[in-house]
């Protein structure tokens, strides 16, 4: 099958400028690219008019919760995947902290088959370091790369003990796979809902302090350098976290970092005294120094990439309060509008920069042949309408979560189209196509 996608406007690799172009897709792949100017023969394809819309590779988001299996009232891997569409993503890494846990080749298996029967997107899944991330024995690494998975994380929860990750770690290595690490020593949270900032000494409440991630960064950046793993540390949310990855980089540890949306745009004296739980999660928001922190590591690159941590729950746990309610918020269909609006059009980010950290930085940083839209790549494509201005509306979402702190927001920069392997999957005029 051919497809012509016409009129679009392609990010110039020379100066950053858009041109008008033309791509021509068949058989799943991307064959042919024409600038602007005369329209190509499109004789017996079909044909999708752009309209000077802006056409990008389709957005990869390392860090998602699909919920499937065991919290589906929460969100399903078919809910989860067409929110990831609307949203401009076409490949996804769902962690593993399910129900039951990621941690068998079965499990991995089941998230595969069910992603290709009922998902929309790429879904490539992770598998835990733990048996049911309980931090006490490993899982067989062996059995669940062959299975699929694509790293090793208990994300959710950090691994306590530094034996057990320098262990995992080596295994990993020897394997030629990484670890993806949620760091937080439980000593230093317990009972805690909001940062150890301002907002929880005006509610009186007890606070996450900013050095419970930044103890397991550095312990295990040491044990990278010790074991010579790939290390991915999680949505990094702190300075102190911040310093101590641009000093193992420094010395060429072989450590790479992420970083979310939502801290990289509020900070902890943002949450309403109304204590809406919509504005909790984990890690959780931190001090405006902290967020600046963040920014900076993005654009010089001791953060590499932009992750969603996209993470759904039901109205009624939200509705439980700050400190009864779980940790999460989705962010699968405002992470890129928010991002574009916020330091695209203020000017502190170039409209390359922002796209590379949600597609080719995360497809080299994971060796995944997506992410570009050369000739011959795989045809994961979408358009961006950059011009017209809209609000957050959650009742609007594809995923079941209505949990963001983000309602009502005006942004720019929303998804109009997502291909995935040439087969268009969502177009905001007709939704989901299955």
């Amino acid at each position: 099958m051919t497809t012509w996608i016409i009129n679009a406007k392609r990010l110039s690799e020379q100066n950053g400028e858009t041109e008008i172009a033309h791509v021509r897709v068949e058989n799943g792949l991307i064959a042919e690219w024409r600038e602007g100017g005369s329209l190509p023969d499109t004789t017996g394809a079909e044909v999708i008019d752009a309209r000077g819309k802006l056409i990008s590779p389709g957005l990869i988001d390392m860090h998602v919760h699909l919920r499937e299996p065991g919290f589906e009232y929460k969100e399903t891997i078919a809910s989860g995947t067409e929110s990831a569409a609307k949203g401009g993503f076409t490949t996804i890494a769902p962690m593993p902290n399910t129900r039951p846990v990621m941690d068998t080749p079965d499990t991995i298996r089941l998230v595969l088959d069910k992603a290709a029967t009922e998902g929309v997107v790429r879904v490539l899944p992770y598998a835990a370091i733990t048996k049911n991330e309980l931090g006490r024995e490993l899982t067989d690494f062996a059995a669940l790369k062959e299975a699929g998975a694509i790293g090793f994380t208990d994300d959710g929860v950090g691994v306590q003990n530094a034996q057990m990750m320098k262990n995992a770690m080596a295994l990993a290595k020897s394997l030629d796979m990484p670890i993806i690490a949620h760091c937080e020593d439980d000593s230093l949270v317990e009972g805690a809902a909001v940062s150890e900032g301002e907002f929880a000494r005006k509610h009186g409440l007890k606070g996450i302090p900013n050095e419970s991630e930044a103890i397991h960064v550095g312990r295990d950046i040491l044990l990278s350098e010790a074991t010579g793993v790939h290390y991915h540390v999680c949505h990094v949310s702190t300075e102190q976290s911040v310093r101590l990855i641009r000093l193992g980089k420094s010395v060429g540890v072989k450590v790479s970092a992420e970083v979310c949306p939502h801290h990289l745009l509020l900070a902890d004296e943002d949450i309403p005294d109304s204590m809406d739980a919509n504005w909790k999660m984990n890690p959780p928001l931190r001090t405006p120094k902290d967020v600046e922190a963040c920014i900076q590591a993005l654009e010089d690159g001791t953060i590499d990439i932009i992750v969603t941590d996209h993470a759904p729950h039901s109205e009624e746990e939200k509705a439980r309060g700050m400190e009864r309610a779980p940790f999460g918020i989705v962010g699968f269909e405002t992470a890129f509008p928010l991002l574009y609006t916020k330091f695209v059009r203020t000017g502190r980010w170039s409209l390359d920069f922002l796209l590379r950290r949600m597609t080719s930085d995360p497809a080299k940083l994971f060796r995944l042949p997506y992410g570009t839209m050369a000739v011959g790549a795989p045809a994961d494509l979408i358009l961006i309408d950059l011009e017209n201005e809209r609000e957050v509306d959650p009742a609007k979402f594809l995923t079941k979560g209505r949990n963001t702190p983000f309602t009502g927001w005006k942004l720019y920069g929303w998804p109009a189209l997502t291909m995935v392997n040439g087969n268009v999957v969502w177009t905001e005029e007709n939704g989901i196509n299955r």
